[in-house]
């Protein structure tokens, strides 16, 4: 979601030093780009708070914090946009009831719609079709990741055989991961 937004203002920033080097270049004069306040320029900006926004604002170091103020600064769209992704998180982290849960995935959903970022409305589209599954997530806190691990491991073990040519072995060592995950999950003790 939140990478696409700083991704584009990253090739305006390139388009637009290229076209001020060949301006340069073609008037023979020496381009200097414009520095910001923390000494990096545009291109540097963005390229070097690629990791603060993935951060809460609260883990950011003194020279991230300086670099947000100017990148927001510069780029309200991101804060905006930051600031979405950082509520989503914090209603996943606090919240511990399904009924609160909905309440603040409804007013974040509002905020997206109001906010007109395509990359956010697809997830928010995604959020009110499957919220009741979603939700669940609030009734004991867990997630499929174990699932997912187990899936994946299916994937690494079939791509590491080029395929499955012997389909009893593919079983049995699928049998044999699977049992390894619940018994390390404490299903058997």
């Amino acid at each position: 979601m939140l990478h696409k937004i700083p991704l584009k203002h990253r090739w305006e920033a390139l388009d637009s030093e290229n076209d001020a080097i060949e301006n340069a270049r073609n008037n023979s004069l020496k381009y200097t780009p414009k520095l910001l306040p923390n000494g990096d320029t545009l291109k540097q900006l963005l390229a070097r708070s690629r990791y603060l926004l993935y951060k809460s604002s609260s883990k950011w170091t003194d020279n991230q914090s300086k670099r947000a103020t100017i990148l927001f600064k510069q780029y309200p769209d991101l804060e905006k946009a930051y600031n979405l992704c950082q509520n989503l998180s914090w209603i996943f982290n606090n919240t511990k009831d399904k009924t609160s849960a909905l309440i603040r995935l409804a007013k974040w959903d509002e905020k997206v719609r109001q906010a007109k970022f395509k990359s956010f409305n697809s997830i928010a589209r995604t959020m009110s079709i499957h919220y009741q599954n979603i939700l669940n997530y609030f009734d004991n806190r867990s997630t499929n990741a174990s699932a997912e691990s187990f899936n994946a491991k299916i994937k690494a073990f079939r791509a590491q055989f080029r395929g499955i040519r012997n389909v009893k072995f593919f079983l049995f060592r699928t049998h044999y991961n699977f049992c390894i995950i619940l018994k390390s999950h404490n299903f058997w003790t």
